[in-house]
């Protein structure tokens, strides 16, 4: 409801390793996992009589600007099941408790036979435990799609909030700890990533090895194919025919200068080992970064970069798949085949190998 406190339903502790699809905040995936985790012998005993349900409670009922986003530090699973066994639980550990604590309870028959039938229900609660005791957890960065999307980042000295300008509270909300920067400035946003250590600048090192500035070279000139011929049937399409494409239309690949500029910069780092980033068109420097894998925000930051290389659609399923499903909507119907085609040979045939190998993940 309103965009936050996310509903939930756990059926089976397997559950921990599927998506979790059409949310609001990007961190919800992982909040999940985080849950499932952290309450894994709780989950395992409870899903095996009874079905989990509840919220994912947020500090607000309902987000009007950046304000009320930034209230909120962490969230509260509140925890509920269909056939009530974590209440009988609940209600057998005070049972419990009271035969413990008051001497003369043992002969209390009609309490003792309470106790025997929600133990029949919910077994030994002693040895398993039913009822999830980590239910809070930090809300550290996240996506948003409120506002029209919206970025949050925290460091230990500043958080930054990378949205529209015309976001409901934007440059407004806590100015002396916020800093705010406008998701139309590549430039900026650029060197907020650098800065703060969350991307890795091309190097010969992991460029090369990757594929990356290949991959994203062909990402370039198939978006070209796509404006300028949208229903062109590319089942076939291989890469003998994108090269004869590609010298067929070369007024149109020297005009965008996308693909001109990804060969230049590939020559560049076999020469030098680098690119030199600062001679870089702010918005073509989101073509030959990535974010560095182990930085705990590099899914997040991945998502950021694809934002300002939306011809990338690969890396927009991988990373953002609210962009992507925004994308497929205005897709013809022969460049969606297409799509799903290059996706099911790439990324859908080993996620693993092809996020290690072209983003350097390994998780």
């Amino acid at each position: 409801p309103n965009e936050v406190n996310r509903r939930f339903i756990i059926l089976t502790p397997s559950q921990i390793d599927l998506p979790v699809v059409h949310t609001a905040f990007s961190n919800t995936s992982l909040l999940m996992y985080e849950f499932m985790s952290k309450n894994q012998r709780a989950i395992d005993a409870l899903t095996i009589k009874d079905v989990i349900y509840g919220e994912i409670e947020d500090s607000v009922p309902k987000v009007d600007d950046i304000e009320d986003l930034l209230s909120i530090n962490q969230v509260e699973f509140k925890v509920l099941s269909a056939e009530d066994v974590l209440g009988k639980a609940a209600e057998l550990g005070k049972l419990v408790d009271r035969l413990k604590q008051e001497p003369d309870a043992w002969r209390d028959n009609a309490m003792l036979a309470q106790m025997v039938e929600l133990a029949k229900i919910c077994g030994d609660i002693r040895e398993n435990a039913l009822v999830p005791d980590q239910v809070i957890f930090r809300h550290n960065a996240y996506w948003t799609s409120h506002f029209g999307g919206l970025y949050v980042f925290v460091d230990p000295d500043v958080t930054t909030v990378i949205s529209d300008p015309a976001a409901p509270g934007f440059r407004r909300s806590r100015p002396w700890q916020v800093s705010y920067l406008s998701i139309h400035d590549a430039d900026k946003v650029f060197k907020f990533l650098a800065s703060t250590g969350r991307i890795e600048l091309p190097r010969a090192s992991w460029i090369e090895t990757s594929g990356y500035l290949e991959h994203r070279a062909e990402m370039v000139v198939r978006a070209l194919i796509r404006d300028a011929e949208p229903d062109r049937n590319l089942t076939d399409v291989d890469k003998v025919w994108l090269q004869t494409w590609i010298h067929g239309h070369a007024d149109l690949i020297t005009r965008d200068g996308n693909f001109p500029f990804l060969n230049a910069a590939k020559r560049e780092i076999a020469q030098l080992g680098h690119l030199k980033i600062e001679d870089v068109f702010p918005q073509q420097r989101f073509l030959v970064i990535r974010a560095k894998p182990d930085h705990p925000d590099a899914w997040l930051t991945n998502q950021l970069i694809s934002d300002f290389v939306p011809q990338d659609f690969v890396s927009r399923y991988v990373f953002n798949k609210p962009g992507f499903y925004r994308d497929y909507e205005g897709f013809s119907d022969a460049w969606r085949s297409h799509v799903v085609d290059v996706l099911k040979t790439t990324y859908l045939k080993d996620k693993v190998a092809f996020r290690t190998r072209l983003y350097g993940l390994t998780d």
